[in-house]
């Protein structure tokens, strides 16, 4: 049932202590390699493009333009956690724009009350792939590709195929529009939610509890933890901020289309992989997943900027997945190595 499995990598303090200075490093090279690579290509392309790359408007252009990503990949962080994967995302974001313009448009719903309606329809699908996956016993992989293509055909057969246009009140153009301290407000959005599931993941049980189902989901019941009750949460919790992305991508976008949206699932999925391979390596978690569409962002921005191609982004998200998970994998292996390398504490010698 378990479509990943979720064993943190990182160094502790025991490891680490004893190892020359060399060898540390060594050991927190790869659990810090992806911010050290985001760091250096950041200014790679400060370098080679003094004129473009290193000013406001750029940094306004890829927190405008990835922030929809950023959310999403957060969304597809929680499930996980504990183990599951939720393809519903990129999917559902498609109906969910569409519906935010289409209730106020075709409809005449105020925009508070088309978003909350959005909003409670992105649970309830959440909550259909808990039950699906927790009770019908359906792989996730599986039961959230098969939810997401019906999510997919509602949004055609909504539109029939053709645009959704209407004149939207200011407020709904304000969730996306408003700059703030001279940056888009959505950043700050992100910011918030980051902190938020931060503090969730480290410093609550319920963090703890959704690590251990993702680690070991028969030993984590064995231990009292409700296991279905926080995969079905964890799904809605995705599905929720998966409508929130849709919400801002219609406030963005201004229009409903059944051909935007489907572009950000794979992002969305490489950003929260990535994720799992820095921090803490092998374990999903808040500041990895940032890491990781941050990365996405910094690279295809300065490639963009050279002159790239439009197969530029596909091409650059499935190279750094790649490296990403070489880095992961050296990193299993040096603790392998570590571990394999601490002698066995010897036996006490009996008295005479």
């Amino acid at each position: 049932m378990n479509s990943i499995h979720s064993t943190a990598l990182e160094p502790t303090r025991a490891e680490l202590k004893g190892l020359s200075r060399l060898e540390r490093w060594q050991r927190l090279l790869p659990v810090y390699g992806l911010v050290i690579l985001t760091a250096l290509l950041t200014l790679l392309f400060c370098i080679l493009l003094p004129d473009t790359f290193p000013t406001l408007l750029n940094l306004r252009s890829i927190i405008a333009n990835k922030t929809i990503i950023a959310i999403l990949s957060l969304a597809a962080m929680i499930p996980m956690a504990c183990g599951r994967i939720d393809l519903t995302i990129g999917y559902g974001i498609v109906l969910w724009h569409i519906l935010a313009i289409s209730l106020q448009t075709m409809f005449g719903l105020p925009w508070p009350l088309a978003v909350l309606v959005v909003l409670l329809l992105g649970a309830a699908t959440g909550f259909l792939n808990g039950i699906l996956v927790e009770v019908a016993k359906i792989d996730s992989f599986i039961a959230t590709l098969g939810t997401g293509t019906v999510i997919y055909a509602l949004a055609l057969w909504h539109t029939g195929g053709r645009q959704v246009i209407g004149v939207l009140p200011d407020g709904f153009y304000a969730l996306n529009g408003i700059m703030l301290f001279g940056l888009p407000i959505t950043g700050y959005y992100v910011l918030v939610l980051a902190l938020v599931m931060w503090i969730v993941f480290e410093y609550l049980p319920v963090g703890r509890y959704i690590y251990a189902i993702g680690a070991n989901p028969k030993a984590a019941a064995l231990n009292g933890i409700p296991v279905r009750r926080f995969v079905i949460a964890a799904f809605i919790t995705s599905g929720t901020l998966s409508a929130i992305a849709g919400v801002l991508l219609a406030s963005r976008l201004r229009i409903g289309q059944a051909s935007v949206g489907l572009e950000y699932l794979l992002p969305a999925l490489v950003g929260a992989f990535l994720g799992s391979t820095t921090i803490k390596p092998g374990r999903v978690n808040v500041w990895g997943t940032i890491i990781g569409v941050t990365i996405l962002a910094v690279g295809i921005a300065g490639i963009q900027q050279f002159g790239g191609s439009f197969f530029v982004e596909p091409l650059f998200n499935g190279v750094t997945l790649l490296v990403a998970i070489g880095i992961a994998g050296y990193a299993q292996r040096r603790k392998g190595i570590a571990k394999t390398a601490i002698p066995a504490p010897s036996a006490p010698a009996k008295s005479e």
